[in-house]
């Protein structure tokens, strides 16, 4: 039973690791700050999360610590990168090679 929470463990970090370099990738190769928050926002949250979810099964941490950890992260790493885009927005910060902008018509009036 030892081999299959192994396994399991081993599987987690390998597809964590996985997730977090698309996601420092992203930041790196995309071009602005909206599709940088994109990649880092939603690809970092689940390498994290399946890092975490590894460190739960390994380590003597509690699974009520780790699912605490794990639901705010989900919970907060979207809100601050959709904080971070609004100011962002907000600042005049340009958007880059974009074919459309919803709020345009909504910030100007």
């Amino acid at each position: 039973m030892q081999t299959f929470w192994q396994i399991l463990v081993i599987t987690a970090v390998l597809i964590g690791t996985f997730f977090s370099v698309v996601g420092v990738l992203g930041y790196y190769r995309l071009p602005d700050v909206y599709t940088k928050l994109h990649a880092a926002g939603k690809v970092g949250v689940f390498g994290v999360v399946l890092l975490l979810i590894a460190a739960t099964i390994w380590t003597p941490l509690s699974i009520g610590r780790g699912l605490i950890l794990i639901s705010l992260l989900l919970l907060t790493g979207p809100v601050t990168s959709h904080a971070v885009s609004s100011a962002a927005y907000r600042l005049k910060v340009p958007l880059r090679q974009a074919i459309r902008d919803d709020l345009a018509d909504k910030t100007n009036h």
